[in-house]
């Protein structure tokens, strides 16, 4: 006798919505509606999953479709809201394309919030906080994250370093060197923050004041000068395998 398939198939559509998920049935509009009728061409009783970014992870079953909403009714909870290493990345502004690289990479390698910042040597001095949004959440979606990670306005070097918080150690990655990060990584027990810089690297007076902070732990990422999205993807990568939940198994 063949088996059941497993319900909510592996290929069934992710979504993150504003709306709390629960017992009631909720109806996708908008843009998400577009994209569940008519990109992925659900029909009733196909199978939708919904994260609300508050209470996990939900299986759907699709009720009634047309051109402009899509009802779901919850039929049960697959996986509670995840909890995520609480490491920070404090990106400088890139430029656009390069950007969203680093925001989209950060999201799929578990990252809990992004603080982008601006340097003296950013071509970017503003980010579309919209527009990263719809990256992050595109991106949580497309490697099953069950938390979006908090995404906050650009701020100056200045500004960063003058309310940073005790504490929460921050990681320097320094083009010039420091500790080798993969070791300064293993020793951490507490929040953490990894700082990255621009396209054309630090000047001497930032490198100076963050390394004047207090909470600063200037690290190296290797031999070689990285962009700042490699620096950035390279940096978390060592963190999540070093510090963070890599070492995580699911049967």
């Amino acid at each position: 006798m063949p088996a059941t398939p497993a319900w909510p198939p592996r290929s069934a559509p992710r979504l993150f919505v504003d709306t709390p998920v629960g017992e009631e049935t909720i109806s996708i509009e908008g843009n998400q509606a577009h994209y569940l009728a008519r990109v992925m061409r659900i029909s009733p009783g196909d199978a939708v999953v919904l994260c609300d970014d508050a209470t996990g992870e939900w299986a759907c079953e699709v009720k009634e479709t047309s051109k402009r909403s899509v009802l779901l009714e919850p039929v049960r909870k697959l996986r509670e809201r995840e909890a995520v290493p609480d490491v920070w990345l404090c990106p400088a502004l890139l430029k656009k394309d390069r950007f969203d690289l680093v925001l989209e990479k950060a999201t799929e390698l578990g990252v809990a919030r992004i603080r982008p910042i601006v340097a003296r040597r950013s071509v970017a001095d503003k980010l579309n906080l919209d527009r990263a949004r719809t990256v992050t959440t595109e991106a949580a979606e497309q490697c099953a994250r069950t938390a979006l990670p908090v995404l906050d306005n650009p701020v100056s070097l200045k500004d960063l370093l003058k309310a940073w918080p005790e504490d929460r150690a921050l990681f320097f990655a320094d083009e010039l060197g420091g500790a080798d990060a993969a070791s300064s990584f293993s020793g951490v027990n507490g929040p953490a923050a990894i700082l990255v810089g621009p396209e054309g690297g630090w000047d001497d007076a930032e490198r100076e004041a963050i390394r004047a902070h207090p909470s600063a732990r200037p690290i190296s990422l290797g031999p070689r000068i990285l962009r700042g999205e490699t620096a950035a993807i390279a940096a978390l990568s060592i963190w999540m395998a070093t510090a963070g939940d890599w070492h995580h198994t699911q049967a």
